[in-house]
Protein backbone atom coordinates (compact mmCIF):
# COMPACT_ATOMS: atom_id res chain seq x y z
CA UNK A 1 0.00 0.00 0.00
CA UNK A 2 1.08 3.40 -0.54
CA UNK A 3 0.51 6.28 1.50
CA UNK A 4 1.65 9.71 2.59
CA UNK A 5 4.78 9.65 5.16
CA UNK A 6 3.85 10.48 8.39
CA UNK A 7 6.63 11.39 11.13
CA UNK A 8 5.80 7.96 12.76
CA UNK A 9 7.24 6.35 9.80
CA UNK A 10 10.70 8.94 9.74
CA UNK A 11 12.73 5.78 11.93
CA UNK A 12 12.50 3.11 9.40
CA UNK A 13 12.66 5.50 6.71
CA UNK A 14 15.66 6.28 8.62
CA UNK A 15 16.87 2.49 8.55
CA UNK A 16 16.62 2.11 5.12
CA UNK A 17 17.96 5.67 4.15
CA UNK A 18 21.22 4.46 6.55
CA UNK A 19 21.49 1.07 5.24
CA UNK A 20 21.78 2.44 1.66
CA UNK A 21 24.39 4.68 3.13
CA UNK A 22 26.80 2.20 4.49
CA UNK A 23 26.42 -0.68 1.91
CA UNK A 24 25.84 1.08 -1.74
CA UNK A 25 26.54 3.58 -3.99
CA UNK A 26 23.35 5.19 -4.19
CA UNK A 27 23.73 8.32 -1.99
CA UNK A 28 27.54 9.87 -2.22
CA UNK A 29 27.30 10.14 1.17
CA UNK A 30 29.87 8.90 4.30
CA UNK A 31 28.16 8.78 7.32
CA UNK A 32 24.84 7.58 8.95
CA UNK A 33 21.66 10.45 9.59
CA UNK A 34 20.57 10.79 12.88
CA UNK A 35 17.01 10.72 13.94
CA UNK A 36 16.66 14.43 14.51
CA UNK A 37 18.62 15.08 11.16
CA UNK A 38 15.57 13.18 9.26
CA UNK A 39 13.00 14.41 11.69
CA UNK A 40 14.55 18.21 10.18
CA UNK A 41 14.77 16.44 6.55
CA UNK A 42 10.97 15.34 6.49
CA UNK A 43 9.38 18.72 8.15
CA UNK A 44 11.14 20.48 5.72
CA UNK A 45 9.88 18.28 2.79
CA UNK A 46 6.37 18.67 4.30
CA UNK A 47 6.73 22.73 4.47
CA UNK A 48 8.02 22.84 0.97
CA UNK A 49 4.74 20.98 0.31
CA UNK A 50 7.17 17.93 -1.61
CA UNK A 51 5.57 14.55 -2.04
CA UNK A 52 6.61 12.33 0.98
CA UNK A 53 5.60 7.85 -0.05
CA UNK A 54 5.61 5.42 2.16
CA UNK A 55 5.08 1.71 0.64
CA UNK A 56 3.69 -0.38 3.62
CA UNK A 57 3.98 -4.24 3.46
CA UNK A 58 2.34 -5.60 6.16
CA UNK A 59 2.55 -2.94 8.93
CA UNK A 60 6.47 -2.07 8.01
CA UNK A 61 7.55 0.94 5.57
CA UNK A 62 9.45 -1.70 3.14
CA UNK A 63 10.29 1.57 0.70
CA UNK A 64 10.16 5.59 0.14
CA UNK A 65 10.29 8.05 -2.46
CA UNK A 66 9.97 11.91 -2.27
CA UNK A 67 11.16 14.72 -4.98
CA UNK A 68 12.70 18.27 -4.68
CA UNK A 69 13.51 21.40 -6.39
CA UNK A 70 16.45 20.59 -8.25
CA UNK A 71 18.25 23.74 -7.17
CA UNK A 72 16.92 26.33 -4.84
CA UNK A 73 16.87 29.43 -7.36
CA UNK A 74 13.76 30.47 -8.58
CA UNK A 75 13.98 29.52 -12.32
CA UNK A 76 14.49 26.00 -11.54
CA UNK A 77 10.89 25.94 -9.33
CA UNK A 78 9.50 23.92 -11.94
CA UNK A 79 12.66 20.88 -11.98
CA UNK A 80 12.50 18.22 -9.17
CA UNK A 81 14.71 15.67 -8.56
CA UNK A 82 13.45 12.61 -6.81
CA UNK A 83 14.63 10.03 -4.76
CA UNK A 84 13.48 6.02 -4.19
CA UNK A 85 14.82 3.14 -1.86
CA UNK A 86 13.42 0.32 -1.21
CA UNK A 87 14.49 -1.89 2.00
CA UNK A 88 16.81 -4.90 1.21
CA UNK A 89 14.47 -7.68 2.14
CA UNK A 90 11.65 -6.02 -0.32
CA UNK A 91 13.90 -6.12 -3.73
CA UNK A 92 12.74 -6.63 -6.49
CA UNK A 93 8.86 -6.58 -5.64
CA UNK A 94 8.32 -4.16 -8.03
CA UNK A 95 8.03 -1.69 -4.87
CA UNK A 96 10.43 1.27 -6.39
CA UNK A 97 8.31 1.15 -9.74
CA UNK A 98 4.75 1.32 -7.98
CA UNK A 99 6.30 4.22 -6.10
CA UNK A 100 7.85 6.05 -8.89
CA UNK A 101 4.06 5.58 -11.00
CA UNK A 102 2.41 7.69 -7.93
CA UNK A 103 5.21 9.94 -7.46
CA UNK A 104 5.18 10.78 -11.18
CA UNK A 105 1.71 10.99 -10.47
CA UNK A 106 1.83 13.42 -8.07
CA UNK A 107 4.49 15.49 -10.34
CA UNK A 108 1.73 15.92 -12.85
CA UNK A 109 -0.81 16.98 -10.81
CA UNK A 110 1.85 19.67 -9.25
CA UNK A 111 2.97 20.97 -11.89
CA UNK A 112 6.15 20.09 -12.75
CA UNK A 113 7.46 20.28 -15.97
CA UNK A 114 11.27 17.91 -15.62
CA UNK A 115 11.71 15.07 -13.39
CA UNK A 116 15.37 14.60 -12.54
CA UNK A 117 17.25 11.08 -11.61
CA UNK A 118 20.43 11.17 -10.47
CA UNK A 119 22.12 7.84 -10.44
CA UNK A 120 25.25 6.33 -9.94
CA UNK A 121 26.98 5.27 -13.27
CA UNK A 122 27.38 1.83 -12.61
CA UNK A 123 23.80 1.09 -11.55
CA UNK A 124 22.47 -0.19 -14.87
CA UNK A 125 19.59 -1.93 -13.28
CA UNK A 126 18.18 1.86 -11.67
CA UNK A 127 18.67 3.36 -15.62
CA UNK A 128 17.39 0.38 -17.21
CA UNK A 129 13.94 0.83 -14.49
CA UNK A 130 13.77 4.85 -15.10
CA UNK A 131 14.12 4.30 -18.82
CA UNK A 132 10.87 1.77 -18.81
CA UNK A 133 9.43 4.54 -16.78
CA UNK A 134 10.09 6.76 -20.03
CA UNK A 135 12.83 8.99 -18.55
CA UNK A 136 16.07 9.85 -20.81
CA UNK A 137 19.22 9.83 -20.44
CA UNK A 138 20.79 13.33 -20.10
CA UNK A 139 24.14 13.27 -19.59
CA UNK A 140 26.73 11.95 -17.53
CA UNK A 141 29.30 14.02 -15.01
CA UNK A 142 32.47 11.76 -14.95
CA UNK A 143 34.21 11.29 -11.56
CA UNK A 144 31.55 13.43 -9.85
CA UNK A 145 31.44 11.59 -6.26
CA UNK A 146 34.45 9.59 -4.36
CA UNK A 147 33.05 6.54 -2.30
CA UNK A 148 34.24 3.45 -1.24
CA UNK A 149 37.86 4.44 -2.28
CA UNK A 150 36.48 4.80 -6.06
CA UNK A 151 35.91 7.67 -8.09
CA UNK A 152 32.25 7.02 -9.11
CA UNK A 153 30.55 8.97 -12.18
CA UNK A 154 26.89 10.21 -11.99
CA UNK A 155 24.25 9.74 -14.86
CA UNK A 156 21.30 11.90 -15.33
CA UNK A 157 18.22 10.57 -16.60
CA UNK A 158 15.23 12.93 -17.07
CA UNK A 159 11.74 12.53 -17.57
CA UNK A 160 9.75 15.79 -19.47
CA UNK A 161 6.45 16.17 -18.09
CA UNK A 162 3.51 18.69 -18.93
CA UNK A 163 4.48 21.22 -16.49
CA UNK A 164 2.61 24.30 -14.90
CA UNK A 165 -0.54 26.12 -16.32
CA UNK A 166 0.91 29.60 -16.93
Amino acid sequence: MIRMMEEKDVPEVLAIYNDIILTSKAVYRYDIQTLAEKVKWFKEQQAAKNPLLVFEDNGMVAGFATYSQFRPYPGYQYTMEHSVYVHKEHYQKGIATKLMHKLIAIAEEQGVKTLIAGIDGENIASMRAHEKLGFEYAGTIKQAGYKFDEWLDLVFYQLMLKGPKL
